[in-house]
């Protein structure tokens, strides 16, 4: 659901200066010197990331292919990997598991291994994986607790990589609020999150896959920080429907996660959108 704070050096994650933002726009102060195009390889480029990042690498002219199950490609299994991998600098693992409970550690522990094999044998030279702040805080949850491990996978594997790990997505608040809505209440606790526009995730890692690898971790994260139970009402105030926001601190997922642990850190790079002038384009 998006991706604690800064840069982590933990479980060999070192940390390396990897992009910013400059007046809005992504900027990457280690940029590859490439005389030509450069060929990506987008696994889940057809999702709500994937697209927008295949669609920005095309317009800086690459070679960006998208590659899901849609295409044929099957990262369980392997099926379609080896044809997709063709010829590509760089794989972007935007992937996702079709659930959050326990069986997504299966998921991304097959999977990621899957990948990384395929990527060794294409001599992939940079491996780019979206995942989440806060991560490797939240063993309690299942879904979190996978992600890491495809974290140390990855870190543990012979392709240069970087990962950038975002908060939650503005586009997921409306499915945040629908986990805990009853009879026209949404039940939500105070847990402090800083949410960010995909379109912000999609240049962040974009600008990262362009550049050199880091072999690290860096964090990424929205201008603002509000308790959830604010947010549910920023949006619902936005476009009413007749819902309302109750705060209750038992109710849903994150009321299990305690502190600033989904938020950002010092050393985060924050994106320029803000959801309250995000929620009003809608």
């Amino acid at each position: 659901m998006g991706a604690g704070p800064g840069a982590h050096q933990g479980r060999g994650h070192p940390r390396r200066q990897c992009f910013r933002y400059d007046n809005g726009k992504p900027h990457n102060d280690a940029r590859q010197e490439q005389g030509d195009a450069m060929r990506f390889t987008v696994i889940g480029g057809t999702g709500l990331i994937g697209a927008q990042v295949v669609g920005k690498l095309a317009a800086d002219g690459h070679n960006a292919v998208a590659a899901s199950r849609s295409t044929g490609v099957d990262v369980l299994t392997g099926q379609g990997l080896e044809q997709a991998l063709s010829g590509a600098d760089v794989v972007i693992n935007l992937t996702n598991s079709p659930t959050f409970d326990a069986a997504s550690v299966e998921f991304f522990t097959a999977s990621t291994n899957t990948l990384t094999a395929a990527c060794r044998t294409a001599g992939v030279s940079h491996h780019v994986l979206l995942s989440i702040v806060g991560v490797d805080r939240l063993p309690q949850l299942d879904y979190y607790r996978a992600k890491t491990a495809q974290e140390d996978i990855l870190a543990a594997g012979p392709t240069p990589y970087s990962i950038v790990r975002a908060t939650q997505f503005f586009e997921f608040v409306d499915t945040i609020l629908s986990w805990t809505t009853d009879d026209g209440t949404v039940r939500l606790p105070t847990t402090r999150l800083q949410p960010i526009a995909a379109a912000d995730v999609a240049d962040a890692i974009a600008t990262t896959a362009t550049g050199i690898p880091w072999q690290g971790t860096r964090d990424i994260a929205g201008p603002d920080l509000f308790p959830l139970d604010e947010l549910g009402r920023i949006t619902l105030a936005a476009h009413p429907d007749g819902r309302t926001v109750v705060t209750d601190d038992r109710a849903g997922m994150f009321a299990a996660i305690a502190g600033d642990v989904l938020t950002a850190g010092r050393e985060a790079i924050l994106a320029p959108t803000h959801y309250a002038d995000w929620i009003q384009r809608l």
